[in-house]
């Protein structure tokens, strides 16, 4: 059944916007050196990436409820802060460009994790707003 993109905009309309907001907001996070640069360089972006993908995939499965959808982005970024511990040469490769790091980081840190939980509920929060 094709998809009627006029309709999937309107419906998704906030959802997409809020995507355009926060892709560049996230990507700042990385080249921000103000006041408190460390914190906003390295935790606030574990906060907006989880945001990020999760609004990102209710797009991709709109009929999954938003706490399955926030579930899954939240095992899936533990996992991928997990593979920061893995340093095979491929793996460095990626990691030396600035989307490899901002996809993948390069180091891994105890605390991100509680930067992914205030993502995954700020993410639930907006998507129940958003929906």
């Amino acid at each position: 059944m094709p998809v009627d993109l006029k309709s999937y905009i309107s419906k998704n309309k906030w959802i997409l916007l809020a995507i355009i907001l926060i892709v560049p907001l996230g990507l700042y996070t990385k080249i921000y050196n103000g006041p408190a640069f460390n914190w906003v360089n390295n935790s606030l972006g574990g906060v907006l990436y989880v945001i990020f993908w999760s609004l990102l995939f209710s797009l991709l499965a709109a009929r999954s409820k938003s706490w399955k959808i926030v579930n899954l982005v939240f095992l899936i970024t533990c996992a991928i802060e997990f593979l920061q511990l893995w340093h095979p040469p491929f793996m460095e490769t990626i990691r030396s460009t600035f989307i490899g790091a901002t996809l993948f980081g390069n180091s891994f840190s105890w605390m991100d994790m509680a930067h992914y939980v205030i993502g995954a509920l700020a993410s639930l929060g907006l998507l129940k707003i958003l929906r």
